[in-house]
């Protein structure tokens, strides 16, 4: 019964973000909360996987490595849009502009 909530748990966390990023086109911000959230599924989906092979979790320190990588990414390009723009609405600018 343990294994089935936990699959279902990662599901459902991976389906309300997939959601969230979907409906949310709004802010620039929330689209990339929403992306975290999908990762963050995938990662738990990972450490389950492993676990469940009796493999090292090593991959998984790698995986959030790379990860905090993209969100300091993600977070640098955010600030450079707001800076360059005042806000992160996605309808008050339009990505072809140089």
């Amino acid at each position: 019964m343990t294994i089935i909530l936990k699959w279902g748990f990662v599901f459902y966390i991976f389906f309300m973000g997939s959601f969230a990023f979907i409906s949310n086109r709004k802010h620039l911000l929330s689209t990339l909360l929403s992306l975290e959230f999908i990762v963050l599924s995938l990662f738990v989906f990972l450490f389950f996987i492993l676990d469940v092979l009796n493999f090292e979790l090593y991959f998984t320190m790698l995986f959030l490595t790379f990860r905090v990588c993209e969100g300091a990414l993600g977070v640098s390009i955010l600030v450079s849009i707001i800076r360059t723009h005042g806000n992160d609405y996605f309808n008050s600018f339009s990505i072809l502009q140089c």
